[in-house]
């Protein structure tokens, strides 16, 4: 959806506070379009309060903050779209230091996307795709889908096979398959996410490995293993013949010259 649809689809809802002191003080709202499509106001009827001021909030979040003691105040939220969106809320402080709030709504359609676009998992491993939304409101209803070849979807619910299981909570949904099936499971997810403004969706790929395919790290690093023992033994079983004949001749050599010096020495003693 483009931005400008976004704009008028987004509906302010506002709900009038009152403090301890006020008799029912008003607080009136215009929606975005009527006030060029960013600024959120609030409009405090009562003009007896004086006010001291005023504060901006998102959620628990403190946006805006001013000293003006107008009876009307505003805040620009830039651009309607589903980082924006979510509930706001208008103080008017009193100099009797008494406040008074209103609280804006500002929502759009459902902006789901997928956790991961691609998931890998090993054949008979659970398999899990998760989508969320980070806009306002949440999400109301969640359906999961897979494509099929021809190009159409087959719908996926609780209870359409035994080894699906689907849980949705608010703005988050989680598909996850038992005993995956490399033939039957792999291919595209499609999630889906809908609100009163609209509905949209995103892909998951889903990618199951062979049974072996874990195996192949550990099979490589022992066929690696064996060819280097392989190549140390036949080094070592060439070198060790050729080193043997050469050890024999030079010590052979030295034993005989010091015989053959003996044996002079000795008939030279005799003759004498």
């Amino acid at each position: 959806m483009k931005g400008s649809e976004l704009l008028v689809a987004a509906v302010l809802l506002v709900l009038s506070g009152r403090g301890a002191e006020c008799s029912d003080p008003e607080i009136i709202t215009e929606s975005p379009d009527a006030l060029g499509g960013e600024l959120l106001m609030c409009n405090l009827t009562d003009s007896t309060l004086q006010i001291s001021g005023h504060q901006w909030f998102k959620g628990h979040k403190l946006v805006h903050e001013d000293k003006d003691g107008s009876q009307i105040t505003t805040y620009n939220i830039t651009k309607v779209n589903a980082e924006s969106s979510g509930q706001y809320t208008c103080k008017f402080l009193t100099v009797s230091e008494l406040t008074v709030t209103g609280e804006v709504n500002v929502t759009v359609p459902p902006h789901v996307a997928a956790y991961k676009k691609t998931e890998h998992s090993n054949e008979g491993d659970t398999g899990v795709m998760t989508c969320k939304s980070n806009s306002y409101p949440l999400v109301q209803h969640w359906m999961w889908y897979k494509a099929s070849e021809d190009g159409g979807v087959q719908a996926i619910v609780n209870g359409t096979d035994e080894r699906y299981f689907i849980k949705s909570i608010g703005n988050k949904t989680e598909l996850r398959i038992h005993q995956l099936d490399i033939e039957k499971d792999q291919g595209e997810y499609i999630c889906n996410g809908t609100n009163f403004l609209g509905t949209t969706g995103d892909t998951i790929t889903l990618r199951v490995r062979s049974r072996l395919a874990a195996l192949w790290p550990f099979l490589g690093i022992v066929a690696e293993v064996l060819i280097l023992v392989t190549v140390i033994f036949i080094y070592e079983k060439r070198r060790k013949p050729d080193e043997a004949p050469e050890d024999e001749d030079g010590g052979s050599a030295p034993l005989k010259s010091n015989a053959g010096a003996n044996h002079e020495n000795v008939r030279q003693r005799n003759s004498s």
